[in-house]
């Protein structure tokens, strides 16, 4: 057997189904073996980092390490920001590249680069296969690393005769499912004891917490404790946000309504949250208590210092720490249930906002009125993700993502075109700033291609709007971050995508569901106005919450 052969038999005995990139020459053996492959499909993109981008994706929502493949040289040194994506952001995902041949130079050091050193900082595992017959070890190898706790990117590289080559040894490793270790007794009794002991318990929940059984364990604890709960960005939907005890998205690191309620409790029970996400609030000594319950100990910060950790699988130490907490009398949640009416009437506030261009605000709610619950909206970064992270309620897991650790522009549209391949029966939008989806805007003939239904909606504020709106709260000058764009239904119908510019507010979410219904790639492009950010985004009533 060729060795590229048993590399794909390696791929699909892992469950692949979808490897997206860019072959090149290096690649061709193991591009012929993926031809004849009736498990794995080759995802043909337009760009490198935007393969990485998907592949990501799909391990972040199915849990198992999407495929990206590249030749040598440029094509995996194209890898480098989706790599960083996927390890700061916890998503399972391997990359594969090409390179010249190892056993002997036919051009020198034409485009050759030591990309497995290059990867060493940004993976969890990165190696060259000098051998056809480690592949299937390697493989097995590269997955149970990109996916065991905390997940992240992987990396192989493939040479070009290695690939080439025949191999005797042909044995697949199996997948076999893994246990995670559970904290110890001690520590669940005590993070019983501080939860009773405390008078304003409050509960975060972070992105490690985004699995379905620790779900249903949080909102067990809820139910049982009645214990109020906020989320990080990337911690959206792993409960259902409409509860009456959410008090909303710490979206912001400070000066937002939510933190009203986190200045008040005594004790946080922090759960599936790291310092890699910005965040959500910072310790000071001689403070409030943290509880830090994850998979792995908390990473000692500055800001964040945990007085207990409950280290092990989290699913299992909620439903301990459920099973045995028992609802206290002094408990007191009159003030958080004041802060949850102030969030409300916040999150409402410019909803009906017919001023046009369009606020950010009528734009979340559009959106949300024209999503179903279990709807996908993958967002690009600008300011708008602050908007979408405070006041779109996610409803079901894994139907926001966006990103809060690397926080890299470009991501949203490939992102969609992912999650829509992972789930085709769900509607799927991309939601980008006019920055962030130039950036990867070519992968709008990937989806045409493929024949997606995918509605990319563009706000367009002809500027790079965060880094604007940061400018302006350090009192600078505007200077250095306006520019011009194509127009944008032109653009789209030069792909041949539908392109569509509703000229009012009340014109957006008509054309939002006229899109989702059509069916195939529509880019709906909607000016936004981002000028009041300062004064809507940092609440003017903030004082007046925290002194109720």
């Amino acid at each position: 057997m060729k060795a590229s052969d048993l590399f794909v038999k390696a791929l699909e005995a892992e469950g692949v189904e979808y490897v997206f990139g860019i072959p090149g020459e290096e690649n061709l053996d193991l591009l012929e073996s993926l031809r004849t492959s009736k498990k794995v499909s080759l995802i043909l993109t337009r760009h490198e980092q935007a393969a990485g981008f998907m592949a990501a994706t799909c391990g972040r929502l199915t849990g198992r390490a999407g495929v990206c493949l590249s030749t040598l040289g440029p094509g995996a040194t194209n890898f480098v920001t989706s790599a960083a994506y996927a390890t700061l952001g916890a998503m399972p995902m391997m990359m594969i590249t090409g390179q010249k041949p190892i056993k002997s130079s036919k051009q020198g050091h034409f485009q050759i680069v030591d990309v497995v050193d290059m990867m060493k900082p940004l993976t969890k595992f990165t190696q060259q296969i000098v051998s056809g017959n480690n592949i299937p070890s390697r493989i097995r190898e590269a997955f149970r690393r990109a996916e065991e706790e905390r997940p992240g990117a992987v990396h192989l590289e493939l040479p070009e005769d290695i690939a080439a080559e025949d191999v005797s040894d042909t044995h697949l490793f199996s997948r076999e499912k893994v246990r995670r270790p559970i904290a110890e007794d001690k520590a669940i009794k005590r993070a019983i004891n501080l939860v009773e002991d405390a008078k304003m318990p409050l509960l975060l929940v972070g992105a490690g917490a985004n699995r379905k059984l620790t779900s249903r364990m949080l909102q067990s604890l809820i139910e049982k404790t009645g214990i109020h709960w906020f989320s990080t960005q990337m911690g959206k939907g792993v409960l259902d946000e409409e509860d009456s005890r959410f008090l909303g998205n710490a979206a912001l690191s400070q000066d937002d309504y939510v933190h009203c309620a986190i200045e008040r409790a005594d004790l946080i029970i922090n759960v599936g949250h790291d310092v890699v996400e910005k965040p959500p609030f910072f310790m000071k000594a001689g403070g409030r208590t943290v509880i830090h319950v994850n998979f792995s100990s908390a990473e000692v910060d500055p800001v964040y210092f945990p007085q207990l950790e409950v280290v092990g699988d989290i699913a299992n130490s909620i439903w301990r720490i459920c099973e045995g907490v028992t609802p206290q009398r002094h408990w007191d949640f009159s003030y958080y249930n004041r802060v949850k009416s102030e969030v409300d009437l916040h999150v409402s506030d410019g909803a009906e906002d017919d001023r046009f261009p369009v606020r950010p605000q009528r734009v979340v709610a559009d959106v949300r009125a024209a999503m179903p619950e279990n709807g996908i909206i993958c967002l690009d970064n600008g300011v708008y993700k602050v908007w979408f992270a405070r006041n779109y309620k996610a409803r079901e897991r894994n139907t926001v993502l966006l990103d809060n650790a690397l926080a890299t522009m470009g991501a949203g549209l490939p992102s969609a075109i992912a999650a829509k391949l992972v789930h085709p029966d769900r509607k799927v939008m991309a939601i980008c700033g006019d920055g962030g989806f130039m950036m990867n805007s070519q992968e709008l003939e990937t989806a045409v291609r493929l024949g997606l239904d995918l509605v990319v909606l563009i706000l367009n504020d002809s500027a790079y709007g965060m880094i604007k709106w940061k400018q302006e709260g350090m009192g600078l000058p505007n200077w250095g971050l306006d520019y011009g764009n194509p127009d944008f239904v032109k653009y789209a119908e030069a792909y041949g995508a539908n392109g569509h510019r509703p000229e009012s507010a009340d014109a957006v979410l008509p054309q939002l569901r006229e899109c989702h219904t059509a069916g195939g790639v529509h880019v709906v492009d909607v000016a936004v106005d981002y000028s009041l950010n300062v004064e809507d985004l940092i609440t003017s009533l903030k004082e007046k919450t925290c002194i109720l």
